[in-house]
């Protein structure tokens, strides 16, 4: 089975059996979108209202600033796989509970197992967190780091601040913009070590 098939299989076997509790009022899950080799792994927060509808990660207006940003260093959606560390809508939008973060923690930690990204862009507090415990993003945004998991190995993690957050904060775009163009050459570089 190439990448593509594992990961199809994979997300149609979570959809199934994933515990999380969110499933009960979610219209359905947002398991990810784009190409299953992709050097470049995108990892929001949790499905909001537009996901929830569409199936699809990201398809709001900070969906429409994560394209520009994308459009920025010369990539579009199909070139980079996104996802979210829950994959079902927390109801009214609020925060997951690290309960539900638990429960759908196997199918992300299986979907990066399958990608083998050479960089996690971690996109927000909560992704943050998940894999950088203590670390606040105002101090370390647009920062890598290298950490070593039992499921997932040794990955390169890139810190930004949620496209969402531009939204609400218009000198957010800027920085946001500013983090992303180190994208590349943090990926750069890795590419040279892993050589």
């Amino acid at each position: 089975m190439d990448k593509k098939e594992s990961l199809a299989t994979l997300n149609e076997k979570m959809m199934r059996e994933c515990t999380c509790a969110l499933r009960a009022e979610a219209t359905q899950a947002v398991p990810g979108k784009g190409s299953a080799s992709a050097e470049i792994l995108f990892i929001g927060e949790a499905p909001g209202k537009k996901e929830d509808e569409s199936g699809v990660p990201f398809v709001g207006a900070a969906g429409k600033f994560l394209d520009e940003m994308l459009s920025s260093i010369s990539l579009k959606r199909e070139d980079i796989y996104i996802t979210n560390i829950v994959k079902y809508r927390p109801p009214d939008n609020r925060d997951p509970s690290p309960e539900e973060i638990a429960a759908c923690r196997e199918w992300l930690s299986e979907q990066i197992q399958i990608i083998q990204p050479k960089i996690i862009v971690t996109l927000g507090r909560h992704a943050l967190e998940h894999f950088i415990p203590g670390e606040k993003i105002s101090l370390v945004h647009g920062q890598a780091f290298h950490r070593v998991f039992p499921d997932i190995g040794e990955q390169v993690f890139f810190v930004l601040y949620h496209p969402a957050a531009a939204l609400y904060n218009g000198s957010m775009r800027a920085t946001l913009l500013e983090d992303f163009k180190k994208i590349p050459r943090v990926l750069e570089k890795i590419r040279k070590n892993s050589s």
